[in-house]
């Protein structure tokens, strides 16, 4: 041993029994490799299975948020431009949600959260921010039914922002059209021409959106023109409505809530 420590005359014979026996050491640990590499794999494949699952839960969270906080802005956007204008107006004005909406085709009616407990009357006209939608039918105490301006049974007093021509604007139980009946051949009608309400009838305030004309036809053998408009109003896009109380005249004060509104029902 002193002589193979000072002078390494058995490291040939070491390196060639360790490469005889390396096999041998090899198959003898073969199983725990195995064993070993089997246990890691299969952890690590469900450590990547739990961890897929959880983040595809989180995702669909956070998508779930996403489309909340879209519809949050949205609805914050029509809020502004709601009170944006309350302030054109100028009177009393109250933000009402829809509840429902009517789906028979031959009724254009809404439902609103609002009723008699806010002061909420029948004949009370309701407005989005973009134009006139309807007026009110029925109140309850805590809900009412709209009338909107595309029902066939309804009536409204406008005149052409352009020239001040009036006329009465009745829907056609169509979505998005309302028609100008009785104005002559002749009359001074564009097409593009902004209809306004007019404020008679002491129902609608004056002056604000109603539609916009986009058909004018004419026929020399009729005596009348057959004029349509396009609301302005976002009549099956709104989700909040103004209530508006209209500033009133001391002879005219009261004539809504005396009166059934008749062009409501076109009586």
């Amino acid at each position: 041993m002193t002589l193979d420590h000072r002078f390494h005359h058995l490291d040939s014979v070491r390196s060639g029994l360790s490469a005889l026996v390396y096999p041998l050491r090899f198959m003898v640990n073969l199983p725990g490799e195995v064993l070993n590499w089997t246990t890691d794999t299969f952890t690590s494949r469900e450590t990547l299975q739990d961890e897929n699952k959880t983040l595809r839960t989180q995702n669909q969270l956070l998508k779930a948020e996403l489309q909340k906080l879209t519809f949050l802005q949205v609805e914050n956007q029509q809020l502004r431009a709601l009170l944006e204008s309350s302030k054109t107006l100028g009177e009393r004005v109250l933000i009402a949600e829809l509840l429902s909406v009517d789906l028979d085709p031959y009724k254009r009616e809404v439902v609103i959260n609002k009723g008699s407990r806010e002061g909420v009357y029948a004949g009370q006209p309701i407005i989005d921010a973009s134009g006139v939608m309807g007026q009110v039918v029925h109140v309850g105490p805590f809900s009412s039914t709209a009338l909107l301006i595309t029902d066939p049974s309804h009536a409204l007093p406008v005149q052409i922002n352009r020239n001040g021509l009036r006329a009465i604007a009745i829907g056609v139980g169509t979505e998005n059209r309302i028609e100008l009946p009785h104005l002559p051949n002749n009359a001074d009608v564009l097409v593009g021409d902004l209809l306004v309400s007019s404020g008679l009838g002491c129902v609608f305030p004056t002056g604000y959106p109603v539609g916009r004309i986009i058909q004018i036809d004419t026929d020399p053998s009729l005596p009348f023109a057959k004029v349509i408009a396009e609301p302005t109003a976002r009549l099956n896009r709104s989700r909040e409505v103004l209530l508006v109380w209209p500033q009133q005249s001391k002879e005219q004060e009261g004539c809504m809530r005396k009166d059934p509104p008749e062009q409501a029902r076109g009586k």
